[in-house]
This record gives structure tokens, C-alpha cells and sequence, in this order.
């Protein structure tokens, strides 16, 4: 198996944070669907994370993992984490350095492997997150989607599908939970209002 753009070894498919994300990004294998296009998965990564602590740092080593957004190494058993609790111990010579997992170059051609992804999103508080923060906009994942691995949907050979038509989405017989009030019992909880933080925190108290 390889990485776009055509991987072979490990410090080929380790992309550094600074630098610019292909559009595409495939773990793909050599083997083909029935169309005759490379049997792969996409990784798709939504980050917003902010920049990462200069190389020349000492204490860089404890967190060399944020130094890639992705990264594809070669499975080993020995190298289950990219960081470590014990970092915080000693980070100038921390338990796990990531950045030794790229450092030997081994193949990943034809391998067992591992994506190791860096995600995230930095928020700076403003006037607006109170009394709570909009979570719109402020997020990070990533998605890994089948590409050309099946023939056609695999969705369409699920069991147990159900089709509903105009209106009957209200129908106790096609659809249980539009009557899920009617056969629970829950409790009948008086309308919640919110007046703010009037009356409850007040300038003396911070005194």
C-alpha cells in the first residue's frame, strides 16, 4: 500500500505542518474495483490548529507529533502512541518522540499501516461565548471515506431499509419514534427560561 502522491517510504508520506495539504490524500493498494480504479481510502482532515513550537526548541521533543498533519508509518508493535503521560516528566528527553517513528525511513509498501493525523482548532474567547461557546466553526476531525474501494454504494445492500413517502413520517406504523410521547412515560418539566446572570453574580462579590 502507498500514499498519494505515489509514497514509498516514510518520510515521503509525512506531511509537516507548514506545508501545503493535497487536495486528495489516499492509502491506496494496488488491487482494483471492477471499474479498474485503484482500490484506496481518503483521508480528509479538517484542522484549524495554530503554529506549532519551533524545532529549535528543547522542549519540542516532548510534542514532535504536532510537527505533521499526517503521517503514515509502518505498524510496529513498540510504537502504539505518539506521545506519552510521562512526557511531562522529562521533556527534553521524553518517553516517546514521535519523530523517530519517520526518522528510520522504512518502507511502506505492501505493509500493515498506521495514519497518524494532528487536528484540532484554536479559539480565542471573545464576548460571545458567554454564557456558553458557539461550537460553529470551532472544531477539527478528520474522515476516513472508502474512494473506488467498492464497485458501486455499499449502503444499497443494507438490511432492514425503509422508505417513506410524503407524510407518512408521522405514521405510528412506519415510524415508532413519532409516537414514542404516547407509549413512555416521561416527566412534564415547566418551560425553562434564562434571564442572564442578573441577580446572581454582582460586581461586590468580586471584591
Amino acid at each position: 500500500m502507498h500514499l498519494l502522491v505515489y509514497s514509498y517510504e516514510e518520510q515521503e508520506a509525512a506531511l509537516r505542518y507548514d506545508t501545503k495539504t493535497p487536495r486528495y490524500l489516499h492509502i491506496a493498494s494496488n488491487k482494483t474495483n471492477r471499474w479498474g480504479h485503484q482500490r484506496s481510502y481518503r483521508l480528509q482532515v479538517f484542522s484549524f490548529v495554530g503554529d506549532h513550537l519551533p524545532e529549535s526548541e528543547a522542549e519540542e521533543r516532548a510534542m514532535s507529533w504536532a510537527r505533521y498533519k499526517v503521517a503514515i508509518t509502518k505498524h510496529k508493535d513498540l510504537e502504539q502512541t505518539s506521545s506519552s503521560l510521562y512526557n511531562q516528566n522529562d521533556i527534553w528527553a521524553p518517553a516517546v518522540d514521535f519523530s523517530k517513528y519517520i526518522a528510520d525511513n522504512e518502507s511502506i509498501e505492501d505493509e500493515d499501516l498506521v495514519a497518524w493525523v494532528t487536528t484540532g482548532f484554536l479559539h480565542i474567547p471573545h464576548a460571545e461565548d458567554i454564557p456558553n461557546t458557539v461550537t460553529v466553526g470551532n472544531g477539527g476531525g478528520v474522515l476516513l471515506r472508502p474512494h473506488n474501494y467498492f464497485d458501486e454504494d455499499p449502503s444499497i445492500n443494507s438490511a432492514d431499509a425503509a422508505y417513506f413517502g410524503p407524510g407518512s413520517e408521522d405514521s405510528c406504523e412506519n415510524n415508532r419514534m413519532a409516537c414514542l410521547s404516547q407509549e413512555t412515560c416521561s416527566p412534564n418539566l415547566e418551560t425553562f427560561t434564562y434571564h442572564g446572570f442578573e441577580g446572581i453574580m454582582k460586581f461586590e462579590d468580586w471584591k
